[in-house]
């Protein structure tokens, strides 16, 4: 069963006139495949996100997470992003663990899984920080530790790298491939970033400029695990022309 399958999805945003912001999009994304949606901006990929996520609803289609259609947001499916929405009165302990916590999950069910997730994003020295303590990029990873503590089996990401400088985006690309690596969620990432697309994902969805249709599908042929020397070879230059080939087009 695949972990996301959407089919004919189309959104309509009333007005005068009405926007169709996506048009028949079919996408299939298998159980711990990490998937790259890229696309000019206003093409559609928050949007196509946000409905997966349960924030919005399809105007026509059909969509199914785990084989189970989508009416509303449920902690099977964790969001991130571009901003780490971290209760800031709060320390990171208390964040990681607020939504099991809130849904009155017995603490002897997620202190240990907690404790886990703060350890693989690098943060078991940080549990009584306050979020105004830490970096940008610290502050995602917390973000990102708080959704794997909830057990998500699907993490929406929406540029989540995006506001961060290149260094500490490149540490948090090689951290979120560990992070799968280990334990290998089913990843969606928007990004307009062709190079981190190919570095992070398994496929490379292209879309189309307004209304978004999916307009190409790229496999990645790197291997696992992937370095940034990836990044400079002829297999990687080669794709990411074609990807900006489609892009124009």
């Amino acid at each position: 069963m695949p972990a996301i399958h959407i089919q004919e999805l189309s959104k309509i945003y009333p007005g005068e006139p009405p926007v169709l912001a996506l048009d028949k999009v079919d996408l299939t994304i298998e159980p711990g495949e990490f998937v790259a949606l890229l696309g000019p901006s206003g093409c559609g990929k928050s949007t196509l996100l946000n409905l997966v996520a349960g924030f919005e609803k399809t105007s026509s289609g059909s969509l199914t997470v785990h084989g189970k259609p989508v009416d509303k947001p449920g902690p099977d499916r964790g969001v991130v992003f571009q901003e780490a929405a971290l209760f800031p009165w709060l320390s990171v302990w208390e964040n990681v663990i607020f939504g099991p916590k809130t849904q009155g999950v017995p603490a002897k069910d997620y202190e240990a899984r907690a404790n886990e997730m703060l350890r693989i994003v690098g943060l078991a020295d940080f549990k009584q920080h306050l979020p105004v303590q830490l970096s940008g990029g610290m502050r995602q990873r917390v973000g990102i530790a708080r959704i794997l503590t909830m057990g998500s089996q699907v993490l929406l990401m929406d540029e989540p790298f995006g506001a961060l400088d290149a260094q500490t985006r490149l540490s948090m690309q090689e951290l979120l491939l560990s992070v799968w690596q280990q334990l290998k969620p089913t990843i969606v990432f928007v990004t307009h970033d062709i190079d981190e697309a190919l570095f992070l994902a398994d496929t490379v969805y292209v879309m189309s400029a307004r209304p978004g249709r999916i307009q190409a599908r790229i496999t990645v042929p790197l291997a696992r695990p992937r370095t940034i020397e990836d990044t400079t070879g002829e297999t990687f230059n080669t794709m990411k022309r074609e990807i900006l080939k489609q892009i124009r087009h």
